[in-house]
């Protein structure tokens, strides 16, 4: 079963990549200057909404690292699928870049993250809303249905994503990070987005718990947004 739920992590985390990095590339070759950090942020977001309603009953869609390890932290995500989940979501973001490179082989980033801020600056605007975005997670999946959630955690990747993106590219996301990164080779500030991604989700994980222990005992198998 954590085979088959990983392996829509995969998918799901290969369209976000795909339509979200693609966006950028689209703009970059259209030039599309005035839409760009509007459209980006929406390609995100909107991918997100339809792909949380897609499998989000069947694997959680995490389609992000840092959301898998929020879940396993806050005790809503059994160890065992921690790295299966993983594995894949990198896979499928990868495979997104790789996509992406053969349309467009002379794009320099495939849409990467890449900062041109203080080492310490791109750390803390990561952690913080990475953090958010995993509190935000943590809360909404406990309101019952769907489409509350996927419309609450797309808005926010929306609105990150569109007045982020421009500082740091809005990660939010060790493996949209990664895909990019590996395609076009530059991966000089991989080390920094992953570690600021995932303790920024850790730290969300760690505050919910505080704020909310009595309820979040509990670990299934797999969340249910």
């Amino acid at each position: 079963m954590v085979f088959k739920k990983a392996i829509a992590e995969g998918i799901g985390t290969f369209f976000l990549v795909l339509v979200g990095t693609g966006a950028i590339l689209l703009c970059d070759a259209m030039e599309f200057q005035w839409f760009t950090d509007i459209g980006i942020g929406l390609a995100f977001g909107v991918t997100v909404t339809a792909v949380i309603l897609a499998i989000g009953k069947y694997s959680g869609a995490h389609i992000n690292p840092a959301v898998t390890l929020g879940f396993w932290y806050d005790k809503k995500f059994s160890g065992s699928h921690v790295l299966p989940y993983i594995i894949s979501q990198c896979l499928g973001a990868i495979a997104a870049s790789f996509t992406l490179a053969l349309l467009d082989r002379d794009h320099p980033t495939y849409g990467g993250t890449i900062s041109n801020l203080e080492t310490w600056q791109t750390f803390t605007i990561e952690f913080m809303i990475t953090a958010i975005l995993m509190f935000v997670i943590l809360r909404t999946t406990k309101l019952r249905g769907i489409l509350i959630p996927a419309l609450t955690i797309g808005g926010i990747v929306t609105i990150h994503a569109s007045a982020i993106g421009p500082y740091t590219g809005a990660s939010m996301n060790p493996a949209r990070t990664l895909g990019p990164a590996i395609a076009s080779g530059q991966i000089e500030q991989l080390g920094l987005y992953i570690c600021a991604t995932v303790l920024g989700s850790l730290f969300a994980a760690a505050l919910h718990r505080k704020l909310f222990q009595s309820k979040t005992d509990d670990c299934p198998d797999a969340p249910s947004p």
